[in-house]
Order: C-alpha cells, then sequence, then structure tokens
C-alpha cells in the first residue's frame, strides 16, 4: 500500500511538471526588457508645512526624511538615473492657486552626483501647500517617455490640498498613456485619508503603497525601490483596440497594455500559421472602485465571426483583477497554406459605483504568444503532455509490475511465516 501511494504521488509530480512547462511559454518578442535602457528614478518629496511635525524617531519628518534620502543617495546603483523633486518647498502664502503650482525639480533625473545632490536636499525646509498631483504630472515629465524602467517614489505626509486636480486621476492618466511608469508611494503618517489617496495613486499603476513610520523604515523602503528600478522589467507595448475585428491592431507575441471602458469590448487580431499554437491571456484591474459581481471574457473568433474556444472569469468584489486565457492550435497542412488571422474579443461587465469616474477606461493587459504546435493533433486532446504520454506510460506500466512483485513477495514472506 505504502509503495503504491508512492507511486501515485510521483505520478502526480510529473503530471505537475509537464504542466508547469505549458503554463510558461517562452518569452515574447514585442515588450522585452529594452537592451541598454537606463533605468530612471524620480524621488518626489512632500516639503508641506505639516513635514515640521515631530513624531518620527523623536525628530522632525523632514529631518527623517533628508536622513532617508543621505542614505539613499549613497547606496544608488551607478546604473541608475535619479532625480529629486518637491512639492510644497516655495510658497510659505496662503494664495491657493500660487500653492497649487509649488513644485520644482531639485536635482534633475540624471547620472547622479551624490554630493551636488546631497547639498540640494539639505536647503529644504517645510512650507507649504501640499500639490500632490500637479507634482506626479511634473514628475512623469521629468522622466520622460523613452524605454527603459521609470519608476515615481512618492513621500507625503498628507492629503492633496488642491482638489479638484484629483492625484489618484492623475495616476490614472498616467497610466493609460502606456509608457510603463509605476509610481509607489510612502506615507509618513497612520491616517486612513491619506492611506486611501496614496493607495489609489500607487494601484493605478501597479506601484505600491507603504505606511512608514520610522527613519530606518523609510530608509530601506527607498532603497528597495531604487534597486527594483534597476532590475530587468518587461514594458508593455501600448496599443488600441477597435469596436470590430476588421479595424482591430494586428499583435504579434509579446505583452500588450490598453485601455477599456466599462462593460465595453475590444478586438485584437493574430496570424497563425498551419502548426502554429496561439496562446493569449487577458487581464482587466479594477483601478477604481467597482460594482460586486463582475467578469472578463476572451474570445478567439474566425473573421467570419465563429467562435473558436473562449475563456471566462468572475469576480465578486473580493479581488481587484481578473484574468482568463486560452489556446488555439491550427492543424498541420500539407500545401503551403496562408496564415489564418483569429481576431481576439475582449470583454469586460465591470460598472462603475455611483460618483466614479468612467475615464480613462480599466487596465488591460493581454498577454499573446504565436509558437510551434504540438507534433500531432491529439497531443492537444491529451491535456497538452505530448510525448510526455509515453514516459507516463512507462512509469504506469513500472509501478504496475512493481506491485505486482512486492504483492508475490508479501505472500510468499506470509506463506513462510505460517509455515514456521
Amino acid at each position: 500500500m505504502i509503495r503504491t501511494q508512492r507511486l501515485a504521488a510521483g505520478v502526480c509530480a510529473l503530471l505537475a511538471t509537464l504542466a508547469a512547462g505549458l503554463a510558461f511559454p517562452a518569452a515574447a518578442s514585442a515588450g522585452e526588457p529594452a537592451d541598454g535602457a537606463t533605468p530612471k528614478v524620480d524621488l518626489v518629496l512632500d516639503v508641506s508645512g505639516s513635514m515640521r511635525s515631530r513624531d518620527i524617531d523623536g525628530g522632525s519628518r523632514m529631518a527623517a526624511a533628508k536622513q532617508a534620502f543621505n542614505e539613499v543617495l549613497d547606496a544608488t546603483p551607478e546604473d541608475v538615473q535619479l532625480g529629486i523633486r518637491t512639492l510644497g518647498a516655495n510658497y510659505p502664502g496662503e494664495d491657493r492657486r500660487t500653492g497649487c503650482k509649488d513644485t520644482a525639480q531639485l536635482y534633475p533625473v540624471s547620472t547622479l552626483d551624490r554630493t551636488e545632490a546631497k547639498t540640494a536636499v539639505a536647503t529644504l525646509s517645510p512650507t507649504g501647500w501640499t500639490p500632490i498631483g500637479p507634482a506626479l504630472l511634473k514628475a512623469a515629465d521629468d522622466l520622460g517617455a523613452d524605454a527603459g524602467s521609470k519608476r515615481i517614489v512618492l513621500i507625503s505626509d498628507g492629503e492633496d490640498t488642491c482638489a479638484p486636480l484629483d492625484p489618484c486621476e492623475v495616476a490614472r492618466e498616467i497610466a493609460a498613456k502606456g509608457i510603463g511608469m509605476t509610481i509607489d508611494t510612502l506615507g509618513l503618517v497612520p491616517n486612513t485619508k491619506l492611506r486611501k489617496q496614496l493607495s489609489c495613486i500607487a494601484e493605478a499603476t501597479g506601484g505600491t503603497y507603504t505606511s512608514v513610520q520610522h527613519t530606518d523604515e523609510l530608509t530601506d523602503k527607498v532603497n528597495q525601490l531604487v534597486d527594483r528600478a534597476a532590475d530587468p522589467v518587461v514594458t508593455p507595448v501600448a496599443t488600441e483596440g477597435a469596436a470590430q475585428c476588421t479595424d482591430a491592431p494586428a499583435l504579434t507575441s509579446g505583452l500588450y497594455t490598453d485601455r477599456e471602458e466599462f462593460g465595453q469590448q475590444r478586438w485584437y487580431k493574430v496570424d497563425v500559421r498551419p502548426g502554429q499554437e496561439l496562446r493569449a491571456s487577458v487581464s482587466v484591474a479594477a483601478d477604481r472602485t467597482v460594482n460586486p459581481d463582475h467578469g472578463v471574457l476572451l474570445r478567439a473568433v474566425t473573421t467570419h465571426g465563429r467562435e473558436i474556444v473562449r475563456g471566462e472569469a468572475a469576480g465578486s468584489g473580493r479581488t481587484d483583477m481578473l484574468s482568463t486565457g486560452l489556446r488555439y492550435p491550427k492543424a498541420t497542412s500539407d500545401d503551403d497554406a496562408p496564415a489564418e488571422t483569429v481576431c481576439l474579443q475582449v470583454t469586460n461587465s465591470f460598472s462603475a459605483a455611483p460618483g466614479v469616474k468612467t475615464t480613462p477606461g480599466l487596465p488591460v493587459e493581454l498577454t499573446v504568444d504565436v509558437v510551434s504546435g504540438p507534433s500531432q493533433a491529439d497531443d492537444v486532446a491529451s491535456f497538452g503532455l505530448g510525448r510526455g504520454w509515453w514516459l507516463l506510460g512507462v512509469l504506469v506500466l513500472t509501478g504496475f509490475l512493481a506491485g505486482l512483485i512486492w504483492g508475490w513477495v508479501s505472500r510468499w514472506r506470509v506463506a513462510v511465516w505460517r509455515t514456521n
């Protein structure tokens, strides 16, 4: 019995291993990390009047930020271009219009001169308003739209004071440009409203929010984010789906990003040659408050409207993202048959909660991979294991014979015991 259980466990492990090989296809050609692209980071620091508060390790919030910045500047990798932008650092007055324009580039995004950057940080003094939205717009301009990792790290101790320019909407607009820019946020005060606003900003661009209340925590987190910018990342290629397949953009293997309105459908098309297999997956993120009970549908359709295969997923509001996928193997052909155009339809059933803006649309991430198909058509029906079934059959037969032999030996030992 024990031997049989071990054999079954081994067979299950084999199945899991073979399935894992299918779950992670080869890297796509579009949306890969750009060789030689320089990673860029823009540190955006809140220098508003509230940064005078002395509640971080016995000192002011500004002092903690300065100490953290100095340590981060010392540890910044040589291959990362880093800049520093401030908000609320220069205007001490009460005029709201002027205060909401108070954002400046303290140190340009460039190869780092540590001494010069530290000298600039040392001059900062808590002063004015908290124009987070305008500062994010300017920071996006600081980083530019060229290839490579681009990261904004926002450090603030208070909510934006310059509405109606909602910083969350600003983050969504930045994400909608499809330039692969991530915004990470750090809150210096455990405040519910601040947490909600900074979380919304981060989630809109796929970034992270962290609440920090000690200087060493702030230093470690900023260092981590700067180091992360130096890691190779896959930047999705921006595309724009069409309302019908005939007008849809033609995609090749790669990672793509788009925006889709609530309850809308978008079309894309992919050419699949005989003997190839199309693997596609889509994720739709709810980057704002949505009603529960929603879903996403991905369909592969011929140009004549016949559905080939579909993948769908449903949610109940417990997760901010829904994902689904599909596979379509095209049979081999003896003659030189042309490629087949497969239409991909992405549909969502999200609906906005009352008072929530519907523009820009929800973020859509689409992965397309066209690979060499299985060698035989029946490979696909066999859970995609292909020739792995031969190995599985050998293992099953070996286990069966081992079980018979073990049973015969066990019975012989029992017979000998009874005789003795």
